[in-house]
């Protein structure tokens, strides 16, 4: 037997004659079954799949469509004996059949096989001629059939382009010409198929119409998204004026140095050099922006949504380094989350939700603005739950950490998430998320004093770093380490508080030239003011140290140093409620430390109350980049200002 979806859902008995499935609600059921993949679909996942609102008796229903499936799939199977091709298992039904039986998943399996071995080629032409309309065609109206209807046309069209790759390369192909053809012109912002036409036509001793093809494509590209052709479309050209296209037998490579080959491939490019730091960085942000604009020109929305989602770099910082960039995409975002509507793909809504997560930086936002952003996080999360794709989930769990400073003292959260983060990770050879994982981990433990886990964490992040080739990972492991020299500069026999002072100065070094203005700005002042209380000294005063965002909460403290307690006080007045970020407890601490010092109870007491809950965690610590000591300490000092009579 076998079990078709790749145009109406079908299943076919051995010998060919079809199966009686039932109604559109029966074939739904086995069509979810179908694009689970052989795991294990939940009964309430099935009845909120089946039923949009579902009817008091959807359970019952839907053990009466599965027991029908079952009877029709297994006409012969013998009364009370075990079912074998829709099982139960655990809260609810598993598909068994082989991979080979099941059409979509025999696609799917043939196309990896093809990337890379180009001998599969036949397979594939064949794997792709069985597709007899878009998947899961009668299944309409439903949200999961979309969102497989949109991955798997994406294949479709991989496949296609790829199996004309190879037989192009291998000095075939002269008869490519009119599926080509037909290709392009119903997805013409795919450049590979506009390079893999003009080589089609070449073949077949078409060169005008080969150029043709290229400038038409130049044009298209121009015109509509503001972009050159690629590097090898336009080389492609050359070849061709000069009758030197790639010969029989030549492989070409659709990408290069410096190529953009659309908005899709631009921010693929984009997601790679944010990983690398620096300069790269810096670049990444551009190109990443420049293609969602790119894409927003086509009016494609799921091609936009593809693009914004598509940058899933994990973030693991609270302000963003470039946050007119940031807004920027967090409005693309919410415009195609609009367009595509409550009901569009959830795959695609929930990277653009995680997306507005992640780049609405708490430490930059108004209340209205977190509001929104934490609501994006939940509802990403929620949806990311429900599909089978690790990588979003982790991606969603990403926007949770960064929407989770809503007030002091929440680092034990934080840690569950970085928990789940690096066990999706490891589980699923995500490494990228893995370092994630890792860094939240090491954030929280040095939070909470844990020196120890803090620097398993921080050797396990650079060990992972040193395999994925992440060059801006050991920088802030460097700071961590810093901020251990400086925690231990307290006690007996410890290093003094000029070595911690050349450890963060060492730090401050490696970070400058990262790329990441807004994690650099102000940190390594701090860092030191941080130190100096650490054995009750003033704060530093040197008048060329930027204070960055940090200047409001610092400047009574740096005043008072400088013996101006009078203008200390005016400034200390002037002090706003800190922003919710990774530095709000040493913000808080550093109000609390200021009114103290100048015997401002209402202030002392105010900075008490924010204090209340991270009473077991160290100021400015939840960075992993720097401390001020225990919160308790000032935690401490506040109440006692405040009661004072």
């Amino acid at each position: 037997m076998r079990i078709d979806v790749l145009g109406v859902v079908r299943a076919l008995h051995d010998d060919g004659s079809p199966v009686d499935l039932g109604g559109p609600r029966h074939r739904e059921v086995l069509a979810r079954l179908v694009a689970a993949e052989g795991r294990m679909v939940t009964t309430d996942t099935l009845v909120n799949d089946l039923w949009a609102d579902p009817p008091a008796r959807a359970v019952g229903a839907l053990r009466t469509f599965v027991a029908a499936l079952r009877r029709a799939l297994e006409p012969d199977r013998p009364p009370r004996t075990a079912p074998t091709v829709i099982v139960t298992e655990g809260p609810g039904y598993t598909l068994r059949l082989q991979r080979e039986n099941v059409d979509v998943h025999h696609f799917q399996d043939t196309l990896a096989r093809a990337r890379s071995n180009p001998a599969a080629v036949t397979d594939l032409g064949a794997a792709l001629t069985a597709w007899r309309g878009p998947a899961y065609a009668d299944v309409t109206g439903s949200t999961w059939a979309q969102r497989e209807r949109t991955r798997l046309d994406e294949l479709r069209l991989e496949a296609a382009e790829l199996r004309a790759r190879i037989l192009l390369d291998s000095g075939e192909g002269t008869d490519l010409v009119a599926e080509l053809g037909a290709h392009v012109t119903e997805h013409p912002w795919r450049e590979p198929a506009w390079e893999l036409l003009a080589r089609a036509l070449f073949r077949a001793g078409r060169q005008a119409d080969a150029l043709a093809s290229l400038r038409r494509a130049r044009t298209m590209l121009v015109d509509q998204l503001g972009l050159d052709p690629s590097a090898s479309l336009q080389h492609l050209e050359t070849e061709i004026l000069t009758g030197a296209a790639p010969p029989e037998g030549a492989r070409t490579g659709w990408t290069g140095p410096g190529v953009r080959l659309g908005p899709r491939t631009t921010v693929e490019l984009a997601r790679t050099l944010a990983l690398a730091g620096g300069d790269a960085l810096l670049r990444s942000r551009r190109d990443r922006l420049a293609a969602i604009q790119a894409a927003q020109r086509t009016g494609d929305l799921s091609l936009t949504a593809r693009v914004i989602g598509a940058y899933d770099v994990p973030a693991i910082w609270s302000r963003a380094d470039d946050p007119e960039q940031s807004r920027a995409v967090v409005a693309a975002a919410e415009r195609t989350l609009t367009g595509l509507g409550p009901d569009g793909p959830a795959d695609l809504r929930a990277r653009l939700l995680a997306t507005v997560a992640i780049e609405s930086r708490s430490a930059d936002l108004s209340t209205t603005e977190l509001k929104h952003a934490r609501q994006a996080a939940r509802q990403a999360e929620e949806l990311a739950r429900n599909l089978p794709d690790p990588a979003l989930l982790a991606y969603a769990l990403n926007g949770v950490f960064l929407q989770s400073f809503g007030s002091p003292g929440l680092a034990a959260a934080r840690d569950r998430t970085g928990t789940e983060i690096l066990d999706l990770a490891t589980r699923h050879h995500l490494p990228n998320f893995a370092v994630l994982g890792r860094l939240i981990r090491l954030q929280s433990a040095s939070a909470l004093g844990d020196l120890h886990d803090a620097s398993s964490h921080a050797d396990a992040a650079d060990q992972l770093a040193a395999t994925t080739e992440a060059p801006l990972v050991p920088v802030l492991t460097r700071w961590f380490r810093a901020r251990a020299t400086a925690a231990r500069s307290t006690e007996p026999g410890g290093p003094s508080a000029a070595t911690a002072a050349a450890h963060y100065r060492t730090a401050e070094d490696s970070l400058r030239t990262a790329g990441m203005p807004g994690l650099h700005r102000g940190l390594f002042p701090l860092a030191l003011l941080g130190l100096r209380l650490l054995h009750d000294r003033p704060a530093p005063t040197d008048p060329h140290l930027d204070w960055g965002p940090y200047g409001f909460w610092t400047r009574p403290l740096v005043l008072l140093a400088q013996g101006r307690g009078e203008q200390a006080r005016t400034a200390l007045a002037e002090v706003p409620e800190p922003p919710h970020d990774h530095m709000q407890e040493a913000m808080w601490c550093l109000t609390a430390r200021a009114a103290v010092l100048l015997g401002e109870r209402g202030i002392a007491a105010h900075a008490a109350a924010a204090l209340r809950e991270a009473g077991a965690e160290h100021a400015g610590a939840t960075s992993g980049m720097l401390t001020l000591g225990p919160v308790a300490r000032y935690l401490a000092e506040a109440q006692a200002c405040a009661g004072a009579r």
